[in-house]
């Protein structure tokens, strides 16, 4: 990798959209992962906080893919992603925690930019490079449906984990001292440390992995206290084995050229985001209360 994960992890994120009855728009964050079946087939993956598909109660999302002309100019491409059949989901979600998993037909270029498996962190990452609290890890998305561009790359912010980190056989999330936006829901949160501890090699060496992804944020009698809740990668593991079992869905075929059009929009601006009383609750999590999607 060579610390080339942030560009890397920037080129895999995209962001997701659908317009509610209403006009207003829902958007959430997610990210490419390649993940090939068990035949060896090849196989791209959306990976996203549950709550985001489960909050968009359309047929289709739109996923906010981005070209690279000839001339080396980058623009939006959002397609249609078909994520329910009648009432039936098509995605697949973690029994337990706020995870969700899609096959997607994504154009070559983009498919090519998803990331490996082997970069999520395993049950025993946190533990080989001492992460902990005061660690700096980056995240990506689109703060109230923001984007860096024109051409629909997310933003990249940091944050400093706030809490212990643990195996997530111990604790399934930790906090980042982070700012939650609507439309931050399924960003990649990750850790790019140039020299880092190693104990399995007993030396310091480059550290780079998908610690998470972010799902929540911390609010306490209704004031939000710019605390992040991080749900640990082993937990997007565990939802894209699911992929593999009897029942997974393939990708579904796009809606026709119309209604694959309908409700997609240029990434928004600072003067023209839109936020909507359904992409606040994706972000909202109470102290004390066992949130359940």
């Amino acid at each position: 990798m060579a610390m080339a994960l942030p560009a890397e992890l920037i080129a895999a994120t995209v962001q997701i959209e659908q317009t509610l009855p209403d006009g207003e728009r829902t958007i959430g964050t997610g990210f490419l992962i390649s993940d090939p079946t068990p035949d060896g087939k090849p196989r791209t993956v959306l990976v996203t906080a549950n709550h985001v598909f489960s909050r968009m109660p359309g047929r289709a999302a739109h996923i906010g893919y981005r070209l690279q002309g000839q001339d080396g100019a980058w623009t939006y491409d959002p397609q249609a992603l078909v994520i329910r059949q009648g009432d039936t989901p098509l995605w697949r979600h973690h029994a337990t925690r706020d995870v969700a998993a899609i096959v997607v037909k994504a154009p070559a270029a983009f498919a090519k930019a998803a990331i490996p498996l082997a970069w999520l962190a395993s049950d025993d990452t946190f533990s080989r490079y001492g992460v902990g609290p005061g660690d700096e890890m980056m995240v990506l998305g689109y703060p109230q449906g923001l984007s860096a561009n024109a051409a629909g790359f997310p933003i990249l912010r940091s944050g400093r984990v706030a809490s212990p980190v643990d195996s997530p056989r111990v604790s399934p999330t930790f906090l980042l001292d982070f700012r939650v936006f609507p439309g931050n829901s399924g960003g990649p949160v990750f850790l790019a440390d140039p020299q880092r501890p190693d104990t399995a090699s007993g030396q310091t060496a480059p550290a780079q992995f998908v610690a998470g992804i972010l799902t929540q944020q911390v609010e306490l009698n209704n004031q939000r206290l710019e605390i992040g809740i991080v749900t640990e990668a082993p937990f997007i593991r565990q939802t894209l084995a699911l992929l593999d079992q009897p029942g997974a869905a393939a990708p579904a075929a796009a809606p026709d050229a119309e209604s694959a059009s309908a409700g997609s929009a240029k990434p928004a601006s600072a003067e023209t985001a839109q936020s909507s009383a359904s992409a606040t609750e994706t972000d909202r999590a109470i102290v004390g209360v066992a949130v359940s999607e």
